[in-house]
């Protein structure tokens, strides 16, 4: 089942997408959800064209934890270590966008760079989840991410909140799959049409049972929350009137444009 959010001319609307993979997007209806997706679904009844909504980022969480260095070739092109624990940290929610959205470099920044990502969206509030089965039953479903990073920031700072939390550097979308099977799937990042980041999730060091664990271990997570499962090697620079995205077998593709701060 793939989970959209989405504007719409009477407001802003979470809804089933119906239409088979193989036919074009025009072809797809959106069946409205009366309200949120959590839980038992209920429908209003009200159908919607793809044309005639527009999809914006599939949640808005209460938090966004992150997991850095998960790959080890994108430790190796940074020059750091592998961690012998998941390496956390957060974004707030007010970094999320969604599909077509602006990526706003900031003035502070001089080297802004795309972070080709796997997102786990959790379904169910859990804490202490040590077993993996209960972390994978905590599961919504998964989106695509791009964790946007101030590169020079984060080197500079010591610590990456500042760089990784600008407004408009958390692109999610563009929606939520509660079917798909994240053993294997390939992560890739284009700018302008050219492959940057190629990877599989298939080279986590870390996998999403043992992640989930971890952070609950930490942190209670609530349904929505977004966790960042790390990106592969290739990560690099983006610029003003590029173009990034970031696509995840089975998910579709995330674009966004990049704009400057003053625009």
């Amino acid at each position: 089942m793939r989970i959209a959010r989405f504007a719409h001319q009477s407001g802003m609307s979470f809804g089933v997408i119906e239409g088979e993979s193989g036919a074009g997007q025009e072809a797809w209806t959106v069946a409205e959800i009366d309200g949120h997706p959590f839980g038992q679904i209920a429908f209003t009844g009200q159908r919607w064209a793809m044309g005639d909504v527009r999809l914006v980022a599939p949640i808005l969480p209460s938090k966004v934890v992150c997991v850095g260095r998960n790959y080890a070739a994108h430790a190796a092109e940074l020059g750091n270590e592998v961690p012998k624990e998941p390496l956390l940290f957060l974004k707030p929610s007010t970094s999320i966008i969604g599909p077509g959205d602006a990526i706003r470099l900031p003035v502070q920044s001089k080297r802004v760079e795309h972070e080709a990502e796997l997102a786990v969206v959790i379904g169910v509030p859990g804490a202490r989840m040590t077993s993996r089965e209960d972390a994978m039953k905590s599961v919504f479903g998964y989106t695509v991410a791009n964790d946007v990073t101030a590169r020079d920031l984060q080197r500079s700072d010591g610590q990456w909140t500042r760089a990784k939390g600008f407004d408009s550097f958390c692109p999610l979308g563009p929606w939520i799959d509660t079917t798909l099977d994240p053993a294997d799937l390939r992560v890739t990042a284009t700018v302008d049409g050219e492959v940057k980041q190629d990877g599989r999730t298939s080279q986590f060091i870390f996998d999403i049972a043992t992640l989930i664990a971890y952070v609950s271990s930490v942190m209670t997570l609530l349904p929505g929350d977004v966790l960042l499962t790390g990106t592969p090697a290739g990560v690099g620079p983006i610029e003003a009137g590029q173009k990034v995205t970031v696509a995840v077998d089975g998910l579709g593709e995330l674009t966004n444009p990049v704009v400057s701060h003053d625009q």
